[in-house]
C-alpha cells in the first residue's frame, strides 16, 4: 500500500472522529451545567425552606420561652433560661449557638469534675457526652426529651448560621478529634437543627460513628435525602429516640 493511501485514509478516520469527540465535549458540558444548575436550584429551594419554617418556629418561641422561664422559677432556678455557646459552622466559622439552657449553670465547671471519675471519662471519650448526665436540671430533661430546647436555633436558622436539615454544628475543641480530610467535608454543608446523625440514634452513636454519619452526609445532601431526615425526624421525637 502506497504513502499516499495511507495518508488519505488517516485524514479520513481524523474527519470522523472529530464529530463524535465534540459531540462527547458537548455532552459533558450540558451535563456539568445540568449539575450546577441542579446545585443553584438545591440551595434556593432549601434556603427558602428554611426561611419558612423558621420564621414559625421564632414566632413559637417566645410564648415557650415565658413557659420554661416559670418552670424553673417554680424549681428554684432563677438563672437564665438561654444558653450561648461558640459552634463550628459552614467553611469552619464560628457562630453564637441558641438553646433553651437544660443544665444546672456552672455545668462546664461540673463536666471537669465528672471527667476525673469512671465511668463518666470512658463514657465521654466514646461519644463525647454523657448519657445519664447529672448536669441536666429536672426541666432539662422534658426539654431535651421533647426537643423543646432546640427552638432558639431557629433564630439561628433565620440568621443563616444554621439550616433545618444538616449536620450538628461541632464544638471548637471537638475539632481535634476529627480528620482533617473529613473536617474539610463538613463545614461544606450549615450545621442543621436536625440530621442523618439525629435520626441515627443521636446519644446512642458513639462520636466516631456519628462523624461518619455526618460525613456521608456532607457528600451526598440533596432535597430527597433532607426531605427523608426532616419527616424521620418527627418519628425520633415522638419515641424520644437517643434523646438523652
Amino acid at each position: 500500500m502506497s504513502q499516499g493511501v495511507l495518508i488519505a485514509e488517516e485524514q479520513t478516520v481524523l474527519q470522523t472522529a472529530k464529530p463524535a469527540l465534540v459531540g462527547t465535549l458537548s455532552d459533558v458540558s450540558v451535563k456539568r451545567t445540568a449539575t450546577k444548575l441542579s446545585k443553584v436550584a438545591y440551595k434556593i429551594t432549601k434556603r427558602t425552606f428554611d426561611i419558612f419554617v423558621s420564621l414559625i418556629g421564632c414566632l413559637l418561641t417566645p410564648p415557650l420561652a415565658i413557659f420554661v422561664k416559670l418552670a424553673y422559677v417554680l424549681t428554684g432556678d432563677f438563672g437564665s433560661i438561654f444558653f450561648v455557646q461558640k459552634r463550628i459552622g459552614k467553611n469552619g466559622r464560628e457562630f453564637n449557638f441558641y438553646k433553651f439552657r437544660t443544665m444546672v449553670s456552672d455545668a462546664d465547671l461540673k463536666l471537669v469534675e465528672l471527667l476525673e471519675q469512671e465511668p463518666y471519662k470512658s463514657e465521654w471519650q466514646k461519644y463525647r457526652k454523657l448519657k445519664n448526665d447529672p448536669r441536666i436540671s429536672k426541666i432539662g430533661h422534658t426539654l431535651r426529651r421533647t426537643s423543646l430546647d432546640e427552638f432558639p436555633q431557629f433564630l439561628n436558622v433565620l440568621k443563616g448560621d444554621m439550616s433545618i436539615v444538616g449536620n450538628r454544628p461541632y464544638l471548637p475543641r471537638e475539632r481535634e478529634d476529627i480528620a482533617d480530610h473529613v473536617y474539610e467535608n463538613l463545614i461544606t454543608v450549615k450545621p442543621g437543627i436536625t440530621g442523618y446523625w439525629q435520626v441515627s440514634g443521636r446519644s446512642n452513636v458513639k462520636f466516631d460513628d456519628r462523624v461518619q454519619l455526618e460525613n456521608y452526609y456532607a457528600q451526598n445532601a440533596t432535597l430527597g435525602f433532607d426531605t427523608a431526615i426532616f419527616f424521620k425526624t418527627f418519628k425520633s421525637v415522638l419515641t424520644r429516640k437517643g434523646a438523652d
